[in-house]
């Protein structure tokens, strides 16, 4: 095992794409294949932070629909059981690497409202950090937040192994020092593990 640290990214590492979208798009009166630009488009900023109201707001003012509170409390309330399914292959070698007393951590981009949802999942209990950019307004691939992760393991970079399923981010992990791979499934990282 190349470090001491290892460190999951959530969405499409640890858990399965979202199929909430054709439902998100649905409640929004609008069709699938506007919905999903619009989405990903205002995704960044939710990650990094802006209110649940804002990034609905903002996805409804692409589709020229307006989003009041309710509608956006319900949008989130979708958004978020749909990326809340953990893959059991995923959770099948977090619990295993857990028994074998490896130092767990997530590191994932993802909005205030699903870090309040993740916190209270049992599988979460695996994990000794979990970083969430919306918490800290910054997201990866930026050096910051991988500078964060490190001050809160109390770790060096070179303590560290990261998987994430996106090849900037790995390439971000990269240059702030980490052992980095992008995530291609359990065979291929049970070889580096």
């Amino acid at each position: 095992m190349s470090g001491r640290w290892l460190v999951f990214d959530y969405g499409e590492v640890l858990c399965t794409r979202t199929k909430a979208l054709p439902s998100l798009a649905e409640r929004m009166g609008a069709p699938l294949a506007a919905f999903e630009p619009a989405y990903w488009a205002a995704r960044d900023a939710y990650d990094r932070g802006a209110s649940d109201l804002e990034f609905w707001s903002t996805v409804g003012d692409a589709l020229d629909v307006r989003v009041d509170e309710a509608t956006s409390a319900r949008l989130t309330e979708l958004d978020i059981e749909g990326w809340s399914h953990v893959a059991p292959e995923s959770l099948e070698l977090v619990e295993s690497l857990a028994e074998a007393g490896a130092a767990l951590a997530v590191l994932s981009n993802a909005p205030v409202s699903f870090a309040r949802f993740a916190e209270e999942q049992p599988w979460t209990r695996h994990f000794s950090e979990l970083l969430f950019s919306g918490d800290v307004g910054m997201a990866k691939p930026d050096a910051k937040i991988f500078e964060l992760l490190l001050a809160r393991l109390g770790a060096e970079p070179g303590d560290c192994l990261f998987f994430d399923d996106r090849q900037a981010n790995v390439d971000g992990a990269r240059a702030a020092g980490l052992h980095a791979h992008v995530w291609q499934g359990i065979p291929s990282a049970d070889e580096l593990l």
